[in-house]
């Protein structure tokens, strides 16, 4: 069984992944208002990216328009990306079965406890 915290974790390299396979030329701040997560947080998990081959970072900023830094996804990442989306979907899927149930469960208490009330008139 996996940790919270390592699905957490998970998560946040899955969104990372897919905001910079989207828009590789977005700020660290950018990316952490997208997500959810604080600059530090960011910067944080792009280094862990970086280390592990996933992201490459390029710096533009002597180019004329000098928009600084570009995330890119390397093949390693874009593969990587690929199968931490299946894992996501999966958790997601069953994460919804299981709110099904719980809310189905909600509406028969309700209904009962209604069920139970004398009708006031």
């Amino acid at each position: 069984m996996t940790s919270r915290r390592a699905k957490l974790h998970e998560d946040t390299n899955f969104r990372l992944m897919k905001i910079l396979e989207a828009n590789p030329n977005l700020s660290q701040r950018e990316m952490g208002k997208a997500i959810g997560i604080s600059f530090g947080g960011i910067n944080y998990c792009l280094n862990a990216l970086v280390a592990k081959g996933l992201v490459k970072i390029e710096n533009f900023s002597q180019n004329q328009s000098k928009f600084g830094y570009v995330y890119l996804l390397t093949p390693s990442g874009i593969a990587e990306k690929a199968a931490l989306t299946s894992v996501f979907l999966k958790r997601k899927m069953d994460e919804y079965e299981a709110l099904k149930v719980e809310i189905a469960m909600l509406k028969s208490e309700i209904e009962t406890k209604n069920a139970e009330k004398p009708s006031e008139k």
